[in-house]
């Protein structure tokens, strides 16, 4: 339920009508509840999301390999410099929503039913940033957005192979291309320990941010469907129902990844596995929480004015008509293009992007 209530200063069980409280009290109520939202999505979307910025363009840097020169006292060695660089750009597009109603149904119009009404609000806003990172995600194709300020932009994904050469990985000391779109080679009903794709995914992920001895701090996110076939896997240690006290030689996970969405069921292959039900069947999404999140999110910069998150624009009285327009600009895209695998659990010879989402 809306926190509506207690920004207009009632109590849950109050039931007050609009008409009485005045359009500019409920205008700065909903802007407080909306703010509140806006804070939460943001903590929620913080792993996926590295940084919220105005820039459109960027290169994106990560340090380089290499040696040092050998030199004798009267020498001096060659100049060098840093790289290991892609460039990267991000959209920016409006979304928005808008309550209409007519005049009586407005005067009958009380504090419940307004409740109802932002609730489905930022129910809307949820899923459209969530599918935006996603869908972002899970596109392993470059694409252009039509900038009406900066002309065509090209969007890029996560690592798929292209031309883009990577700092070395770990026991190398030279640049390569790499992909970070995986196709498994055998169904999610063949996943087994003999095909476990958490190994798979735990060797693309660490090769580029280091192996802790003590165990990797990785997350993946697996859909229900998969979650009886990955329990089954030998080394997966199940996080036990807090309801319940586990028995003597158990062993039980500990220190769990904060704000990470869905329900981690477990750890298997140094990857906490998380089932979100919004992952796409035989789809495996996972990435280094050590490491910088893949995705940044563009808004417009402060000193356009423009509110950022969600926010209710404007309330329009046309009679017989009264409008609420709602309204959040923001565009998400990849910029570190190495902290994020997709696997895809089939046997189709390459990765195919889920149904629903690319563009």
């Amino acid at each position: 339920m809306s926190t509506i209530y207690g920004a207009l200063g009632l109590s849950d069980n109050e039931t007050v009508m609009l008409a009485s409280l005045g359009q500019r009290v409920v205008f700065d109520a909903v802007q407080q509840v909306l703010g509140d939202h806006n804070n939460d999505l943001a903590a929620a979307t913080a792993l996926f999301v590295e940084e919220v910025t105005a820039d459109y363009k960027l290169r994106y840097k990560l340090p380089g390999g290499g040696r040092l020169q050998r030199q004798r006292a009267m020498s001096r060695p060659g100049q060098i410099k840093a790289y290991g660089s892609w460039d990267v750009a991000l959209p920016l597009e409006d979304f928005g929503a808008e309550i209409g109603h007519n005049r009586i149904d407005f005067a009958y119009m009380d504090t419940r039913e307004l409740a109802r009404h932002i609730d489905a609000i930022q129910v809307a806003d949820r899923n459209t940033v969530r599918f935006e990172i996603l869908n972002a995600l899970f596109n392993n194709v470059g694409w252009t957005f039509k900038d009406e300020r900066w002309g065509d932009l090209s969007i890029v994904p996560l690592a798929n192979g292209d031309s883009v050469v990577y700092p070395p990985v770990v026991g190398s000391e030279d640049e390569a291309t790499d992909t970070h779109y995986l196709e498994s080679g055998y169904a999610s009903s063949a996943i087994s320990d003999t095909n476990n794709p958490f190994a798979t995914i735990r060797d693309e992920l660490v090769e580029h941010f280091g192996q802790q001895g003590a165990g990797s701090n990785l997350i993946a996110f697996i859909n229900q469907a998969q979650t009886a076939k990955v329990k089954a896997l030998t080394d997966f240690d199940e996080i036990p129902d807090r309801f319940i006290r586990p028995g003597a030689n158990v062993d039980v996970p500990y220190s769990l990844p904060a704000n990470v969405p869905g329900t981690i069921i477990g750890r298997v292959s140094e990857c906490w596995i998380s089932e979100w039900r919004f992952m796409p069947a035989n789809y495996i999404y996972a990435q280094h929480l050590d490491g910088p999140p893949p995705l940044k999110m563009r808004v417009d910069p402060a000193n356009t004015g423009l509110p950022r998150g969600l926010n209710l624009i404007m309330q329009d009285d046309d009679y017989p008509f009264t409008s609420s327009l709602y309204g959040h600009r923001f565009g998400v895209a990849v910029a570190n293009r190495l902290n994020g695998v997709v696997m895809e659990l089939g046997t189709g010879g390459s990765y195919s992007i889920p149904s629903g989402y690319g563009r």
